[in-house]
């Protein structure tokens, strides 16, 4: 069964970069320029994994999370990488506190992006060992 994957990102380019990295591992995504709408979006389907970024118009990536995690069913689990181009120690704690179960700094490299899916796909700290054509 396929990995299923939601990218929430105002940003285009954003998208389509990662879309281009998880491409080469065999891996496709949904995507959704913002926050309300990625969450009506976990609403209507079953997602493996979220990403998401932090800084969006209207609604945070941070309040997306805590309203994933306030959830009363099954969904209030699905995993969820951060994506962000901010850094400080503030912004791991902001990211912990709100249930971030990992989190890749902007520029995203594709092997950071990698190791973070496969840590929380699998629950591992093994490094990610996506095949690359």
């Amino acid at each position: 069964m396929p990995t299923r994957i939601l990218f929430v990102d105002d940003h285009e380019v954003n998208r389509r970069i990662v879309r281009g990295m998880l491409e080469v591992a065999g891996l496709s995504m949904d995507e959704a320029p913002s926050a309300e709408l990625g969450l009506r979006m976990i609403d209507r389907e079953d997602y493996d994994l979220v990403l998401m970024d932090l800084r969006m118009p209207g609604m945070d990536g941070l309040a997306a999370l805590r309203e994933i995690r306030a959830r009363r069913d099954a969904k209030a689990k699905v995993p969820v990488v951060v994506l962000t181009g901010d850094t400080g120690q503030h912004i791991n704690k902001a990211v912990e506190d709100a249930g971030g179960d990992d989190m890749v700094h902007k520029p995203i490299v594709m092997e950071n992006l990698f190791d973070a899916i496969t840590r929380v796909l699998f629950n591992t700290e093994a490094q990610a060992e996506f095949a690359i054509a």
